[in-house]
């Protein structure tokens, strides 16, 4: 794209035309789901009108062109990440799916009774989670970053978390509750230098920031489809290859075996050995369509005119009587968590939902933040690169509105 052109990608998703409760939709719940563009929206309609069928497993014309158009949107993630290998992208469910193939598969291989993981004070609950099953059957521990009281991580107190018994670490790079971008790189450099194997959630950063994972030197890295545009119910774990090979694989069935006797199987080698049964696979294909829709923008130009829009919803939300902001890191990305003094989340929420503005309340699947703060949850406007300085606005009139019947 030659220029920048918010009316023209704004007229690229359909949803947006369209009204809620009779008003306008200002969609601004980005953090949990993208909207779709058309071409992510008829590329579904074309697979399964003129291509149909299973994959890998076929010699026939269906099977081999279903197969050659998911192969492509592995070389595509491969790309996109910078990844050294298409055989590191394995095609999963989503982050949280990622997440616990990793836990489970790295988990039960390589982390022993007593080892040691290291999470964040911020991370999703699908970063907790898996981490705590994982020390319920293993008989190792968690231990936890803290953070400031603008959101950043302690980055002295994470260097002294580090021991001999410290494996990995699973970290996000941007908070889907706080919008706090973190030093991935620097915190993946001092893991490396302790001996740990690192994960980073990139479910909220993979959109709005270009991602490396050589330059980062990152051994995992989990992210979504369909909080970049593309569908559901399809995601990436990129890993390094000399780390996936020595992993047991996650599930059996078919695609991930060689051969299968009574007595043995041997299984199959990457990426397929990690992808049991038959996948997502027009999510799998239609993801190809989200990637090349955020290249045709470019993440350079998609990340500037957000950083544009958020420091302009930072300004005018101030400007609301009672407005606290949760999370105020120097380094923040798409992300706006607030409350208003005298009212309830939910409440807010509810009356903005009745102007047709769509945000999220509560404590986003990461209560452990909401605790640090000492509230139950937030008000969480989340951006997209189709959001506009108008709809800011709109936003800001329909929370004035709400403080004014609520207080």
């Amino acid at each position: 794209m030659e220029k920048f052109n918010i009316d023209k990608i704004r007229a690229d998703f359909p949803i947006l035309k369209r009204e809620v409760n009779g008003k306008p939709l200002v969609y601004l719940d980005n953090g949990a789901t993208t909207q779709k563009p058309s071409s992510v929206i008829n590329s579904i309609v074309h697979y399964y009108t003129d291509m149909n069928s299973n994959v890998h497993r076929g010699v026939h014309y269906l099977s081999q062109i279903s197969t050659d158009a998911f192969e492509v949107t592995r070389k595509k993630v491969q790309a996109f990440i910078h990844a050294a290998e298409d055989k590191e992208i394995i095609i999963t469910k989503g982050t949280t799916d990622g997440i616990n193939l990793i836990a489970t598969c790295y988990g039960r291989a390589f982390i022993h009774e007593g080892d040691e993981i290291i999470i964040s004070a911020m991370e999703h609950h699908s970063n907790i989670v898996p981490w705590q099953m994982l020390c319920d059957e293993k008989g190792c521990k968690i231990r936890v970053i803290p953070m400031n009281d603008k959101g950043e991580l302690d980055m002295d107190a994470y260097s002294n978390l580090f021991n001999e018994k410290t494996k990995l670490v699973a970290v996000t790079y941007v908070s889907n509750s706080l919008g706090t971008i973190n030093p991935v790189r620097e915190m993946i450099s001092i893991a490396h230098g302790h001996g740990a194997v690192v994960l980073v959630d990139a479910a909220q950063a993979v959109q709005h920031i270009q991602i490396d994972v050589q330059k980062l030197d990152v051994d995992f890295l989990v992210f979504s489809g369909h909080k970049m545009y593309g569908p559901t119910g399809v995601g990436v774990l990129y890993g390094k290859e000399e780390l996936l090979n020595a992993m047991p694989p996650y599930q059996g069935g078919g695609d991930m075996i060689k051969e299968v006797t009574f007595e043995k199987t041997t299984y199959n080698e990457l990426p397929f050995k990690f992808e049991a049964g038959t996948p997502n696979i027009e999510a799998g294909i239609c993801l190809n369509e989200a990637i090349d829709y955020i290249n045709s923008i470019g993440l350079e130009n998609i990340e500037a005119y957000e950083h544009d829009l958020l420091q302009y919803a930072t300004e005018k939300l101030a400007e609301i009587p009672g407005m606290r902001f949760i999370g105020t890191a120097e380094q923040k990305c798409s992300v706006i968590s607030f409350v208003i003094d005298g009212t309830h989340p939910y409440d807010v929420g509810v009356i903005l939902d009745k102007l047709g503005i769509a945000v999220r309340t509560g404590h986003h699947c990461a209560q452990p933040v909401m605790d640090r703060f000492g509230i139950p949850g937030t008000i969480r406007a989340s951006l997209a690169v189709y959001n506009t300085k108008e709809e800011i606005d709109i936003l800001v009139a329909g929370i004035q509105r709400a403080v004014n019947m609520l207080v």
